[in-house]
């Protein structure tokens, strides 16, 4: 291989430049012993690379898991403390202001009357008008208590035409079902 091509690929791989093939390549160069006397310092760092690259440890795979997995189910188990902390304590202030606010808006009872006497006085006097407005209107029911009365006797006897309506009813379901049978 030519010189300059090897130090063109070394360059490109120093600024970021360099594709895999290149890598490849350089890594081949250096690890053969007809390595250029300039480029001998750049030799250990491929050598090294390629060790590095080659060796594997079983352990470190699931190590590595492990420690994700705990690192993330402590994220959660924060996350989780910290929103029932804030939600308990927006639903303490909500319930605080509430209660709060409800007490002020009731306002106090206030006496119409001083004197009980007059009071039970007032209250006798508007039950009556309550009670005669009542009795009035009563009164123009009248006609429809005497229909009541006069309907009564066929209501009666309607009750066993519709109780013999019903047995009629009744068979015709079960004769549907055992047809359906």
């Amino acid at each position: 291989m030519e010189l300059e091509i090897i130090k063109y690929k070394l360059q490109k791989y120093v600024d970021g430049e360099s594709s895999l093939e290149d890598e490849k390549l350089l890594h081949d160069y250096f690890s053969g012993d007809d390595v250029a006397a300039e480029l001998i310092p750049y030799r250990d760092l491929f050598t090294g690379l390629g060790e590095l690259s080659t060796r594997e440890d079983p352990l470190l795979e699931e190590a590595l898991m492990d420690y994700i997995l705990e690192t993330e189910h402590r994220e959660k188990t924060t996350y989780r403390r910290l929103w029932q902390t804030v939600s308990g304590i927006a639903a303490i202030l909500l319930v605080a202001l509430l209660v709060i606010n409800y007490n002020d808006d009731k306002p106090g009872w206030k006496d119409t009357y001083s004197d009980p006497e007059q009071a039970y006085a007032e209250a006798t006097l508007t039950l009556q008008y309550v009670a005669g407005k009542y009795q009035k209107g009563l009164a123009h029911l009248q006609p429809v208590r005497k229909l009541n009365e006069a309907t009564a006797p066929m209501s009666t006897g309607f009750g066993l035409v519709n109780k013999g309506f019903q047995q009629i009813e009744n068979l015709d379901r079960m004769n549907e079902k055992l047809k359906n049978e």
